[in-house]
């Protein structure tokens, strides 16, 4: 005979079952990172999957392979390259001093006050600090960088050809009614294609404005640069004037006045109001997302995912905002069929 009852059992084994499911979130925590894009990869390949494998018949494992390979030519490989670019271009305008002392000189002509120089170099040296650490080395970040990818693509491949069993595991296991658990899975769907799929488009646009402003008007590195307010674009509040701005006043310091106030007026009039002109049809499509839960989601994601923060915070963010309404609207549902069936036993009596 057990010395325990079976709720004590019960209660027991959940014990249990939580503590070794905190342990194994904790080894887990080094490719957190890795499990959240297989979601968010997921999310993004599925109609497709459904379509091809399953509308169309082909094959589930050649459907999920083809998937994952277009992934990695058309997401992994740029985004590596870029980051390595960025990484080269940012070690060169670190450690070449005289041309920062030139810039300095130039600046002091434009503004009526004095120039602390050796603050502004420190500021510029922690900035170029931050933002090489940013980036993903390819070089010192190799393994891990190997095994995330690996980790991602390992799982997003049996989430794929086993889909349906992936999402009734989700369905049954998840502590939410069913109706709320697929709608919670429809509106982080759109949350996702909004935030990875709208907004990245939006930030891809802006940043082929600036590249193409840049060579038009004869700029330095207009590739570069275009590269860099794609990423500067996911924040609501920076933006593309991050980037033309200071560009543009160099040109003016230079004597370009005509290549500085173009870029200026280019940047004010069409490269800020694109943005809202595509959100506002993405919002039609496929829903939005508030710029407030963008810049906050930015500056959680940041120090937990990197480079990657800039997408993965908001989304975050946006997953938790929307439990705590389902969760909220549970509650009320139950707090009314509770009056209810206290109003009817008062009506019998």
């Amino acid at each position: 005979m057990s010395v325990f009852s079976y709720k004590q059992r019960n209660n027991i084994n959940l014990i249990i079952i939580i503590a070794l499911g905190l342990l194994i979130a904790y080894s887990l925590q080094g490719i957190f990172s890795a499990i959240l894009s297989t979601l968010v990869l997921y999310t993004i390949m599925r109609p497709a999957y459904i379509h091809l494998a399953e509308i169309k018949g082909w094959n589930k494992r050649f459907v999920a392979i083809l998937l994952i390979t277009i992934s990695i030519v058309l997401i992994v490989l740029p985004f590596y390259a870029l980051s390595s670019m960025v990484i080269s271009k940012i070690s060169e305008l670190k450690n070449n001093e005289i041309f920062f002392k030139n810039l300095l000189v130039k600046l002091q002509h434009l503004v009526p006050f004095k120039i602390n120089q050796d603050l502004i170099q420190e500021g510029l040296n922690r900035l170029g600090n931050w933002a090489t650490d940013l980036f993903p080395s390819l070089i010192s970040s190799a393994v891990n960088i190997i095994l995330s990818l690996l980790v991602m693509y390992f799982l997003l491949y049996f989430m794929l050809i086993e889909r349906k069993k992936f999402e009734f595991s989700l369905i049954k296991y998840v502590p939410l009614r069913e109706q709320n658990a697929l709608r919670f899975g429809n509106e982080m769907r759109n949350t996702t294609y909004a935030n990875v799929l709208g907004q990245g488009l939006i930030c891809l646009v802006q940043g082929s404005l600036v590249s193409l402003s840049f060579y038009t008007l004869g700029y330095k590195d207009p590739v570069f640069w275009g590269v860099i307010t794609t990423f500067i674009s996911f924040v609501p509040v920076l933006g593309p004037p991050v980037v033309f701005v200071p560009a543009a006043i160099l040109q003016i310091a230079n004597g370009n006045n005509f290549a500085g106030w173009a870029m200026l007026i280019f940047g004010f009039v069409v490269i800020i109001n694109i943005d809202n002109v595509l959100r506002f049809i993405i919002a039609k499509k496929i829903g939005n997302i508030h710029p407030i839960i963008t810049v906050i989601g930015v500056i959680i994601g940041i120090p937990l995912f990197g480079i990657l923060g800039l997408v993965f915070g908001p989304l975050l963010l946006s997953y938790f905002i929307l439990l705590v309404k389902i969760y909220e609207t549970s509650t009320l549902a139950s707090e009314r069929f509770e009056r209810i069936k206290t109003n009817n036993e008062l009506n019998e009596l």
